[in-house]
């Protein structure tokens, strides 16, 4: 046992968890003024049932003993033999729960990201259900895979330092199949404006997930030493990068945006999730960069083209951010940062191909098991608020609240 390495992984802990409200400032600023508690309690709601979910048997199905190397049996349901104690498979200088805490954290925000595609029109008990399936169906097995011992991803030899296909691959893709089945809101395919409510709120939720996104990505390491400092800067320099990129992408079409500079950060924290404890640092300022122009023109195709309406594009930032940053790590990886890890510039183009294959297998599964969960949902409680409830907003039709008192 290491008493800084357990203070370091409860402090990120904290940190990590601090990150879902801070997306709930950071989706509620962009939505219309009539929806923004609605969308903040999806995150909060979620915060409050995964940390239960997660103690009765996430963690078990996601880190438990391994069953053919495609989820955790049931040895640990409730927490049954997981105490003070390091654990016996995962981080040996931490007592196991300070190890259960952090993982914790990174569930409850993976099943948060996606909520920013079906805001302004989802019912709320919908969401609910859907939320407690997908943790259950999609994010313990696709944890498990990765990031369990014994998990078919990780023995290929899949390299996921803080979640790019876990987490930003995972929920990307999922909430592209939920918007597909939910539909568009109502007066999307007219044209009608949907016009950011509160700016300000989205740039106070980017800060606050740079902040914790330091617990995120630093806290990977599992240790208070030269590995979580080789991650905390990868990951500033990257947000900075992206958000940089962003702002002169948007000033080249236009103006420099506050909206699109923050926009832009969290997709450099998105893209340097995987790689933040393998790659040098010089390599987060392409990693950012290259991040920030991808999700950049991926937004600009889906409003323009596609006919999609994935509100807040999840898919475009956290999905192809993930993608992008997945891919980078089997480039950059080196073994003068990380004995574990060698990529493309050590000599091991083998890597890039291992990193494609997490990929696709991530997305091909997520995205089916996602589409046939919102579908059995659709056709049986149903999944989107009335016509009516919708126009009025859902602030007022699903929580009788308003977020501006009687404005």
């Amino acid at each position: 046992m290491n008493s800084g390495d357990t203070a370091w992984l409860l402090t990120a802990s904290a940190l990590v968890l601090l990150m879902t409200p801070a997306l709930a400032f950071f989706y509620g600023g962009m939505v219309r003024r009539k929806n923004l508690l609605s969308t903040i309690m999806m995150s909060f709601a979620i915060l409050c049932m995964v940390s239960v979910l997660w103690v009765l048997y996430g963690y078990t199905l996601a880190f438990g003993p391994d069953i053919k190397g495609l989820v955790g049996n049931l040895a640990w349901f409730g927490l049954a033999g997981v105490g003070q104690q390091p654990s016996p498979i995962y981080a040996s200088t931490v007592p196991h729960l300070a190890f259960v805490a952090f993982q914790a954290t990174f569930a409850i925000i993976t099943v948060a990201l996606w909520t920013g595609a079906v805001v302004e029109r989802i019912k709320f008990g919908a969401l609910l259900a859907f939320a407690a399936l997908w943790f259950t169906l999609v994010y313990c097995p696709i944890a498990h895979w990765v990031w369990g011992s014994g998990g078919w991803l990780a023995q290929l030899g899949t390299l996921d330092f803080a979640g790019g296909t876990v987490v930003h691959v995972n929920a990307g893709i999922s909430a592209l199949a939920l918007a597909l089945v939910l539909g568009p809101r109502m007066g999307f395919k007219d044209g009608e404006t949907m016009e950011p409510n509160n700016i300000p709120y989205v740039v106070l939720g980017a800060a606050l997930l740079w902040f914790g996104w330091f617990g995120f990505n630093a806290g990977s390491a599992l240790t208070a030493g030269g590995l979580a400092a080789n991650a905390f800067i990868t990951t500033n320099t990257s947000a900075a990068a992206a958000g940089f990129t962003w702002m002169i992408l948007g000033w080249i079409h236009r103006r420099p945006s506050v909206l699109g500079a923050a926009t832009g950060a969290v997709v450099g924290l998105v893209a340097i999730t995987p790689a933040a404890g393998y790659v040098p640092v010089w390599a987060a300022i392409p990693i950012g960069a290259i991040g920030s122009v991808i999700s950049y023109y991926m937004m600009v195709w889906r409003a323009k083209s596609s006919g999609v309406d994935e509100s807040l594009d999840v898919f475009a930032c956290h999905g192809m951010g993930g993608t992008w940053g997945a891919l980078a790590t089997g480039i950059f990886a080196t073994t003068a940062v990380n004995a574990s890890a060698s990529g493309l510039i050590d000599g091991n183009w083998k890597q890039v191909l291992i990193q494609i294959a997490a990929i696709a297998a991530t997305m091909a599964y997520a995205f089916v098991v996602s589409w046939l969960l919102a579908k059995a949902l659709k056709a049986t409680m149903g999944l989107r608020v009335r016509e009516e409830e919708e126009s009025v907003g859902l602030d007022i039709s699903q929580h009788g609240e308003n977020a501006y008192g009687g404005i």
